[in-house]
């Protein structure tokens, strides 16, 4: 049996292949208490302005069951009046929308033609931002200037990611934008000094990118980016468990005109909060109000990695912590063409990653696929065409001793290997996390690496476990011969064997 090492099929540390979707399922209501005071927390005057405008245009009214608030994730939306279930928060016309078909009928829209669509949208986004007299001024001055995304950063912040995928992530993707923006700058920027005056700068086009990161919207039928202004204040809670509810519809948009419109409703009914009063000290006290926040779920299926890199915040939530591993087919391994089409027959690449969740089971295929890479030896007839396609059948169950105990060992010995790049313990995370007072960023590193670090002896005690019951496994011969064994006990005939 050749010997295999786990440099060789599997890469616990290797960042996951990105897309750079910058997409996010913001969809499904639901209404929270929060505390708040008007008298100290006044609302941002561009954010009153953003109101305005929206008023003046006949897209909100005094029927609007929502407005914009400070709440305690910042600023959010307010049910100001009880709403029913299914009920419309708000709907914008399509006017109002920033995506590809904005940046085409704008005054750089024959220079980007071409370009990856997130991209030209930055592009927008800073020229527009750049420009006094831009109509979506208003709009944009609402916008946060940085968030607490990982890709904002700075590199002493940074390092206390040491040894997680999510720091592997985050550089690869500043690198993605880096380069982005100097392809753009060399193509288009230089090119078209006359239609941007003003400096564009690497931040600036980081800004535009975290922008969009964590505020397009995707679930809109034909549309795979698009910013909706005053809507993308709304909020993310860990209490919705959904994501449905965003809707198109042709409508009225205005006083005389009908468009597209992007409308959000509520899947619970809600109360509008009562003022109470609440004492502010000893001898005076603050009109409070309980008020109820509109809030929405970002996305059921992102991992903490993704929220911190996306939006910047983590949840509590045990499901959130994940680790992905990456498993591969070595080009050196004799067998690679056999191996490679069974993985493909089965759905997978010749490198699959391999996400797995705390408190979940691994991944149907990812036994049958390290049972596939790890097969050699004796084992190799299982490779034979004309068991191509069953092949995947008897990987999903233990094929031999010598192959379950390479997957075992190659498995546990990369977690070993990954859980040493952490320079903290998880004890030592949660008593920070514990004592309280971090800084946010902080907060959230520390939450990412401990969250990693349980994945991580999770998957060990997984296969800790298993190696431990090696010897009571049944393999792959001896289920072939249980197998004949019941087919001789019902009286039908067995081959014999030629001498």
């Amino acid at each position: 049996m050749a010997t295999l090492f786990p440099s060789v099929f599997l890469s616990p540390a290797k960042t996951r292949k990105h897309h750079f979707s910058l997409l996010r399922s913001r969809s499904t209501l639901s209404f929270i208490n929060s505390l708040s005071s008007s008298e100290s927390n006044p609302l941002p005057s561009s954010v009153r302005a953003l109101w305005d405008w929206f008023s003046k245009e006949g897209v909100i009214s005094s029927k609007t069951p929502v407005k914009p608030g400070v709440v305690p994730e910042g600023l959010g939306l307010i049910a100001t009046r009880d709403i029913a279930e299914n009920d419309v928060i708000l709907e914008v016309p399509r006017r109002f929308w920033v995506n590809p078909d904005t940046v085409e009928y704008s005054e750089i829209g024959k220079v980007c033609d071409g370009l990856n669509p997130w991209v030209s949208v930055a592009l927008f986004l800073v020229r527009e931002k750049l420009r006094e007299d831009s109509k979506w001024k208003i709009y944009l001055d609402v916008l946060p200037e940085t968030t607490d995304a990982t890709i904002f950063w700075s590199d002493e912040e940074l390092s206390e990611l040491e040894g997680t995928q999510l720091l592997c992530t985050t550089l690869s993707v500043k690198e993605y934008v880096q380069m982005e923006f100097m392809k753009a700058e060399a193509e288009i920027i230089i090119p078209n000094r006359q239609l941007f005056p003003s400096a564009i700068t690497l931040n600036d086009f980081f800004w535009a990118f975290g922008i969009l990161r964590s505020r397009a919207f995707s679930r809109l039928q034909g549309q795979n980016l698009v910013v909706i202004p005053l809507i993308d204040l709304i909020n993310h809670s860990a209490g919705i468990t959904s994501e449905d509810h965003i809707h198109e519809r042709t409508g009225p948009a205005g006083l005389f005109s009908w468009d597209l419109l992007f409308s959000l409703r509520t899947t619970v009914s809600v109360t509008a909060g009562e003022q109470v009063k609440c004492p502010k000290s000893s001898n005076a006290s603050v009109k409070m109000m309980f008020i109820k926040v509109v809030f929405i779920q970002y996305g059921l299926k992102k991992t903490n990695s993704e929220l911190a890199l996306d939006y910047g915040f983590i949840e509590s939530t045990p499901h959130r912590n994940a680790y992905s591993l990456t498993l591969e087919v070595p080009c050196s391994d004799p067998f690679f063409r056999d191996k490679l089409d069974i993985t493909k027959l089965n759905g997978l690449d010749e490198t699959t990653d391999f996400e797995i969740l705390l408190g979940h089971p691994l991944p149907p295929k990812m036994l049958p696929f390290l049972r596939l890479i790890a097969l050699g030896g004796t084992d190799a007839f299982l490779l034979d065409p004309s068991l191509r396609n069953s092949v995947w059948g008897c990987l999903e169950f233990p094929v031999s001793h010598a192959n379950e105990k390479i997957i075992c060992n190659v498995v546990r010995d990369a977690c070993k290997y990954a859980l040493s790049c952490y320079p903290t313990t998880i004890d030592e995370d949660e008593k920070l996390m514990t004592e309280g007072n971090l800084r946010p960023r902080l907060w959230i590193a520390v939450g990412i690496r401990s969250g990693e670090k349980k994945v991580l002896h999770q998957i060990d005690g997984i296969f800790k476990e298993r190696e431990l019951k090696l010897d009571q496994l049944e393999y792959y011969k001896e289920r072939m011969l249980k197998e004949l064994c019941q087919v001789g006990e019902k009286g039908e005939s067995i081959p014999s064997e030629s001498k």
